[in-house]
């Protein structure tokens, strides 16, 4: 131990003095030379980069189901790994109906037009152009934890929830646009278009789309990702991920729902009476532990901090409870701020480990009043019949040896 306040001592007991230090750096310098007398590399480190990349010792991935057909299939989010509630662009979850289309952005365009006074194209430099905004939220795809809802829980947390990611978003607001162009009396919806192979579309309403939508060309402080959309998206805060629609290139007003591929067969919500709920838009208040969790071993009994993520499609997160034995009892977590509306929020839960069995789970609270719901509850109403839209309570089991495990 140090007894002396002015720094460490020397073997003989006096203190080390600014000319000492130097000379043993010096040394030290000349013990990592080579024989040719050639800069060690370990010391003097690599040189400048044009484009940081992070450390050859981290190596969190996205995890990749294939498709069914070329062009299509998802890869997801190591939440696990991330830390606090920014997902990097790189490691944000993809999902794709058919591949990801090289756009060049002075060739793009975005055409307004149907029912509307004045239709127009906007390039890339045209959006540029108008007042941008910069926002937080969430994309979640509506598969998102659909095994957990047919009792098939995968393994961790990247694979039962990680078809979630957050970002900061940059762009124009859609309603910009739409005031550019002019609505007419009968607009009531609009029909959103990808450029991609299969020019992916979904209906919108008006009232969401002059409220919050954005057409995105800004992620993280930069540009879109392909994967992610380049050179500009929609996103839609707050609801399913498939409504988000990537390399935007068309927007058309319209009356009425267009029915599209991806609203009818799919993106439906199958009743146990066998009717299905359409338009189910908005993802609800959900939440998960991140750490520890499933795959995880604790190193032994004691202080572990419990931490994860939660969110809402109607707003900001109010409260997360957290249990440790099982659901018995609930206490409270401590929330990060700042707590935005349609984004991650991360909490935390400070835990003593005894080292017996039992169970963590966490739930959450939104500022409507929602509480997220158990499992049973989510089938009480609906039925084993559907996977979208599940926001069931998840529970991880922690054994007496550390080791945790899904349930």
């Amino acid at each position: 131990m140090n007894d002396s306040k002015y720094g460490p001592h020397t073997a003989a007991g006096s203190r080390t003095t600014r000319r000492g230090f130097l000379t043993a750096a010096a040394a030290g310098v000349a013990a990592c030379r080579s024989p040719d007398s050639s800069p060690a590399p370990s010391l003097l480190g690599r040189g400048r980069r044009g484009y940081g990349e992070r450390s050859s010792f981290e190596g969190a991935e996205r995890s990749f189901r294939p498709g069914t057909t070329p062009g299509t299939g998802s890869s997801k989010t190591p939440l696990a790994t991330t830390l606090g509630i920014i997902t990097p662009s790189a490691l944000h979850f993809e999902r794709h109906h058919s591949g990801v289309p090289s756009i060049d952005p002075a060739k793009h365009a975005l055409l307004v037009h149907g029912l509307v006074e004045r239709p127009l194209v906007f390039t890339l430099e045209d959006l540029r152009r108008l007042p941008s905004i910069s926002r937080v939220h969430f994309i979640e795809c509506a598969g998102n934890s659909g095994r957990e809802h047919r009792g098939e829980p995968h393994e961790d947390v990247q694979k039962s929830h990680g078809l979630l990611s957050c970002s900061e978003w940059t762009g124009v607001l859609l309603s910009v646009l739409l005031r550019e162009v002019g609505l007419r009396a009968e607009a009531k919806w609009l029909v959103a278009e990808g450029a991609d192979a299969c020019r992916l579309a979904r209906s919108i309403p008006l009232d969401k789309a002059l409220d919050d939508v954005m057409v995105a060309y800004g992620q993280n402080g930069e540009a879109l990702r392909p994967e992610q959309g380049y050179p500009v998206r929609l996103v839609v805060p707050g609801w399913e991920g498939n409504t988000n629609v990537k390399w935007l290139h068309r927007v058309h007003v319209v009356d009425r729902p267009y029915m599209t591929r991806e609203e009818a067969p799919y993106y439906t919500d199958l009743m146990a009476d066998g009717k299905a709920r359409m338009f189910t838009f908005v993802m609800e208040a959900k939440s998960v532990i991140t750490r520890p969790s499933g795959g995880m071993k604790l190193a032994g009994p004691g202080f572990h901090e419990i931490t994860g993520l939660a969110w809402s499609g109607r707003g900001r997160i109010e409260r997360v409870d957290v249990s440790t034995d099982g659901g018995k009892t609930w206490a409270p977590a401590r929330l990060d701020e700042p707590v935005l509306p349609k984004a991650l929020t991360r909490f935390h839960f400070p835990w003593t480990w005894r080292g017996d069995d039992t169970w963590l789970l966490s739930r959450c609270v939104d500022e409507t009043g929602y509480v997220q719901p158990t499992r049973e509850q989510l089938v009480a109403v609906r039925g084993l019949n559907g996977t979208d839209h599940y926001n069931g309570i998840k529970a991880w089991h922690v054994l007496a040896g550390g080791e945790v495990r899904h349930v």
